[in-house]
């Protein structure tokens, strides 16, 4: 039953946010991120490259912790008409024109052009494939 909204509606699938997929995430921006950062500062001639990847890291994992209550706490669920988001977002599975998988994210485009993103997904591809099959469109 979907309480949001008054309605009675049936959800056939839920996905949460997933804790490892947002460190894993984190983790890989932490990893590139100082790659980039400590490559730039030695070809700038720095005489410290090894700021940069503290700096990166430091700063992911600050955001990182800051965020996490609020990512971690969004839920999207699939009912026979539409997805509906923890957050209030609600997509008729009509207006669906795309699904596609991003990393440990599942992006919904609609026929109108709108682009939602459900993240921090432990399973997306299985997000991705049950969406598209429900609005009846092929999964990219």
């Amino acid at each position: 039953m979907d309480e949001r909204d008054g309605s009675a509606e049936t959800v056939l699938a839920s996905w949460p946010a997933d804790r490892g997929a947002y460190i894993r995430g984190y983790v890989r921006l932490a990893v590139i991120g100082s790659v980039v950062s400590a490559a730039v500062l030695l070809a700038l001639g720095n005489d410290d490259p090894w700021v940069g990847p503290v700096g990166v890291v430091l700063a992911l994992a600050v955001r990182g912790f800051y965020l996490a209550s609020e990512e971690l706490s969004v839920r999207w669920d699939l009912t026979g008409s539409r997805l509906v988001s923890s957050f209030g977002k609600s997509i008729p599975l009509r207006d669906i024109a795309r699904v596609r998988r991003l990393g440990t994210a599942v992006q919904v485009v609609t026929r109108g052009g709108d682009k939602h993103l459900m993240k921090h997904l432990a399973q997306p591809e299985v997000a991705r494939d049950r969406i598209a099959r429900a609005a009846g469109v092929e999964d990219t």
